[in-house]
């Protein structure tokens, strides 16, 4: 099969078109001919630092296929399933940047009839990082569906990311009055695109002045892509036992928090990693992304505000160089092309 492999950590130079043996499932596993791989911070992250191992490691986490075939103690009926993965590459050696690849089987869930494979490979990540910020604090329910946030309001700083725009289709389909702040114009329409209710552009605009005006008592959850520079703002912004949820980091980036005001509040800072957050959470995650995935909630490309760009898989490298460039939109690899 062909597939992308790195044996040695370094910049997109270090990815190579290789060719591999197909692998097969063991015990609890299923092997998904991959469709389309997702591409998010996190894998150039990991491509850059991590030890590949001697065998090299193929990268991706996120990804959406065809399971082919199934391990031993995994129901056969699953084979021909249309299927989005999850955490593929997370201390294993096979991501999904590669014709196929071998995961758990609870690593797959079914995407269902009408759902694209470019949707699929978009939401792991994303949508699960989302999930998590929308979640966490005392106030919120642990749980997201129609209705589970109504009343509530959501502050998502950078409405024009993967992330942020996966918190802005998940609270509105939760029912939230959702606030999120953008860049340039451009992004302004990304952001409503996705359903943002109000859009703030924190270059022209002043962020507490405006969100005060539409939640005079504070917001309910902070969705955080840049904590250095956002937490005054957000100190300022968050409700009484709202939360700020943190899930970016610029190359080591400290917070100062100012505690006095945030202790008056009862505020929950948390920092939110998809890869070694709670079980529970996690798995409520899945089930509530897929759920809004059934619901026909969840879109992809420009016109839901995540503009696709598509790689074929010889030229991943580039894909990972998009995102580490700062791409606004998703970046996926079509596997098939």
């Amino acid at each position: 099969m062909r597939a992308i492999s790195y044996t040695e950590s370094g910049g997109p130079e270090v990815l190579s078109l290789v060719d591999r043996p197909v692998p097969e499932p063991g015990p609890g596993e299923v092997r998904v001919r991959v469709a389309f791989s997702g591409v998010n911070p996190t894998d150039w992250k990991s491509r850059s630092k991590a030890d590949p191992g001697p065998d090299g490691k193929i990268p991706n986490q996120d990804g959406s296929g065809t399971i082919e075939a199934v391990g031993e103690g995994v129901d056969p009926v699953l084979v021909g399933e249309r299927v989005w993965i999850w955490e593929a590459a997370y201390q294993r050696p096979f991501g999904t940047a590669a014709e196929y690849t071998v995961v758990p089987a609870r690593q797959t869930v079914l995407l269902g009839p009408d759902a694209t494979f470019e949707l699929g490979a978009a939401l792991a990540i994303p949508f699960l990082t989302a999930h998590r910020c929308l979640t966490v604090a005392e106030s919120l329910p642990d749980r997201l569906g129609p209705g589970s946030l109504s009343g509530r309001t959501v502050l998502v700083q950078g409405g024009a990311g993967a992330v942020g725009n996966a918190a802005i289709q998940l609270a509105r389909w939760a029912d939230a009055t959702v606030i999120t702040t953008v860049s340039s114009p451009e992004k302004a329409q990304l952001a409503a695109a996705a359903g943002a209710d109000h859009v703030v552009d924190y270059r022209r605009q002043d962020v507490v002045a405006e969100v005060r005006k539409i939640a005079t008592q504070g917001v309910d959850a902070i969705v955080e892509v840049n904590p250095a520079v956002n937490a005054a703002t957000d100190a300022q912004v968050v409700a009484q036992h709202g939360s700020v949820a943190m899930y970016a980091d610029d190359a080591g980036a400290e917070v100062t928090v100012p505690v006095r005001s945030q202790m008056a509040v009862n505020a929950r800072w948390q920092f939110v990693l998809v890869y070694t957050e709670p079980a529970r959470a996690k798995a409520l995650a899945i089930e509530d992304v897929n759920a809004a995935v059934l619901d026909g909630a969840i879109r992809v490309g420009r016109e839901a505000g995540l503009p696709l760009h598509i790689f074929p898989l010889a030229d991943t490298a580039e894909a990972h160089r998009a995102v580490q460039d700062g791409a606004v939109g998703k970046v996926l690899i079509d596997v098939t092309a």
